[in-house]
């Protein structure tokens, strides 16, 4: 059984049978765009949805490193579908994080009964949604952009920035998305991860109560409350991982029975090429060391998560500086295979049906969510002189 109980087992199928559904449409919903919406009710049926919520609200209860694997597993066939799932499971986990017991309950107890897809508009460098105090309430105005699985939700994890403070704060909250004056607007046309709906929610005069509003800090330095850049990092990086393993498992499967070798080669089929063998190997090698490496970032992210509030300055900080590294790695390497695939296959697979740039768009568009560069910089800074990254919006 391995690390993984029966129960575990059971989840993990299950998101290998969706994954072969998805699979047979992926390449011509990535060109129509838009929203997923057959596939969304399928996961929602799957019950997989309260996977991280816990079993006292009526979820599965299951690990962080459970839903990563899951992530994974959706990247192979279509990215879009892994994020949208990754950040439904993140915005359960943030309730967890930051909402009090009575907000737990109440939204995770109504999200595992209904099936709910979670959405959000929280983009922390757009700073255009403003809110007010009127009559105990907060009236929110203005637009979020970058707003991942806003269509299609039916609760939205919001942040604004309320008038008059200073200096800014950031306030976070969750409404139902159908909630009067909440627009959301079906405008993402990024060129990869098409149909995460990522486009923008605009708010007209939009009421938010008191109970709606999480802390945010109910332990005030409780280094746990702050991991939560962490968390999205961990979904990045194994939409990542899984888009780097299908785009290589699909090159393998068309040089097997498309490919033809290169005329002065001397061989008969591309296979016993021995350059197209050594290529192959280097992706592999590269491909499972990014493996080892994300799947030592889910296991750090989740122990950090299992830990809660007894989690230290320390194990906070390491996990932020894994979670980062593995970032980089993979990133590195699923834009290198998806890119070189090509050479692998050879001329034809460029054909516009294949659609196998797909996987070069999805993962190249996630990868600009967070400069490598930086993340870079926070691995060295802390190798040289043992500095954890400060927290933040992305650290």
């Amino acid at each position: 059984m391995g690390i993984f109980s029966e129960t575990k087992m059971d989840v993990l199928t299950t998101a290998q049978e969706l994954a072969a559904q998805f699979a047979v449409d992926a390449k011509e919903r990535d060109r129509q765009a838009g929203t997923p919406k057959k596939q969304k009710d399928l996961i929602r049926q799957s019950g997989l949805l309260k996977l991280l919520i816990p079993k006292e609200y009526g979820g599965s209860g299951e690990s962080w490193y459970t839903v990563l694997q899951i992530v994974r597993e959706f990247a192979k066939v279509d990215g879009s579908l892994a994020h949208l799932f990754g950040y439904h499971t993140l915005f359960i986990a943030d309730v967890l994080m930051y909402g009090t017991k009575e907000q737990q309950k109440r939204f995770l107890t109504d999200t595992a009964e209904n099936n709910y897809f979670w959405g959000n508009s929280c983009n922390p460098l757009d700073h255009r949604l403003f809110g007010k105090v009127e009559d105990g309430k907060i009236i929110l105005n203005g637009p979020k952009s970058f707003s991942t699985g806003s269509t299609d939700s039916q609760y939205l994890l919001i942040a604004w920035e309320q008038k008059g403070d200073s200096p800014s704060l950031v306030r976070f909250g969750v409404i139902p998305s159908n909630r009067e004056g909440v627009e959301i607007i079906d405008d993402w046309n990024g060129m990869g991860q098409r149909q995460t709906g990522s486009g923008t929610v605009e708010f007209h005069n939009v009421e938010v109560f008191e109970d709606e509003i999480l802390s945010g800090d109910y332990v005030t330095g409780a280094p746990f409350t702050t991991l939560e850049a962490t968390f999205a990092q961990s979904v990045h990086l194994n939409v990542f991982t899984g888009i780097a393993e299908g785009a290589l498992l699909e090159a393998k499967q068309y040089t097997l029975t498309k490919s033809k070798p290169w005329y002065t080669s001397g061989y008969e089929k591309a296979i016993d090429d021995p350059y197209i063998q050594s290529k192959y190997g280097y992706y592999v090698i590269r491909l499972k060391s990014a493996q080892a490496l994300a799947d030592q970032a889910a296991k750090i992210a989740s122990d950090a998560f299992d830990k809660n509030l007894e989690l230290t300055i320390e194990e906070r900080g390491e996990a932020a500086v894994i979670v980062a590294a593995a970032n980089v790695l993979t990133g590195e390497v699923a834009v290198e295979i998806a890119n070189g695939i090509f050479e692998l296959m050879g001329a034809r697979s460029a054909a516009y049906q294949n659609n196998f740039d797909r996987y070069w768009r999805n993962v190249r568009t996630q990868t600009l969510h967070n400069p490598a560069e930086y993340k870079k910089r926070t691995v060295g800074n802390w190798f040289l002189d043992n500095q954890y990254p400060i927290p933040g919006g992305y650290a």
